[in-house]
């Protein structure tokens, strides 16, 4: 396990990919009148519609297993989501796991918002860039509690904490690294609910 205090994000530039600009008001007009669909394979990311990559054997494998693992440990009060969409002020990303604070039916009409998710999940190979930087800034951003990364290529998960919510350069204050071998604690609302072991984790 390492610890390291997260440095700032430098200003950053936007990944390589085709976008268009829309606020999440017109994005979810868009969603309503059929103009967009799940099948398009478009995520809302600080005001820019981009395109999402394809997903691998591997990492689908591994977003299973998080998934699959932290709903045999979440007791009442708490449940998983895949893929699916939380709305902040300027993104809807679609985080590959998140835990959500309440009730499913308490989301029948709208998606959840920060202040609901505890733990956001990103499984990373070839979008591990976008998510230490872009995905990052949004999450600090929004005043989400704590965000792993799991690293794939480097068979590890990087945990940020502390953040700095709305600012002119969002990021997470702290970073621990859990290896292989590492038990990793699930922390949600302050609280150690569970531990798992991260090669339990990986493909």
């Amino acid at each position: 396990m390492t610890t390291l205090l997260a440095p700032p994000t430098d200003k950053l530039t936007y990944p390589p990919f085709q976008f268009w600009r829309m606020t999440v008001e017109r994005y979810h007009e868009m969603l309503e009148a059929g103009l967009l669909t799940e099948n398009d394979r478009l995520e809302l990311l600080e005001g820019y519609l981009i395109e999402k990559m394809t997903v691998n054997p591997p990492h689908s494998f591994t977003t299973d297993q998080i998934r699959d693992e932290l709903m045999a440990i979440l007791k009442s009060g708490y449940f998983v989501k895949s893929q699916q969409p939380i709305t902040t002020d300027e993104s809807e990303p679609e985080p590959d796991v998140i835990v959500v604070q309440g009730n499913k039916r308490d989301f029948v009409n709208h998606h959840p918002q920060p202040q609901d998710v505890p733990l956001v999940i990103e499984v990373s190979d070839s979008t591990l860039y976008q998510d230490q930087t872009w995905k990052k800034r949004i999450y600090a951003q929004a005043n989400i509690v704590t965000y792993w990364i799991v690293n794939l290529s480097e068979r590890q998960i990087e945990v940020y904490s502390q953040p700095s919510g709305p600012s002119d350069n969002p990021t997470y204050h702290q970073l621990i690294t859990y290896h292989e071998a590492d038990q990793i604690p699930v922390i949600l609302n302050n609280q150690k609910v569970a531990q798992l072991l991260v090669r339990d984790l990986l493909p």
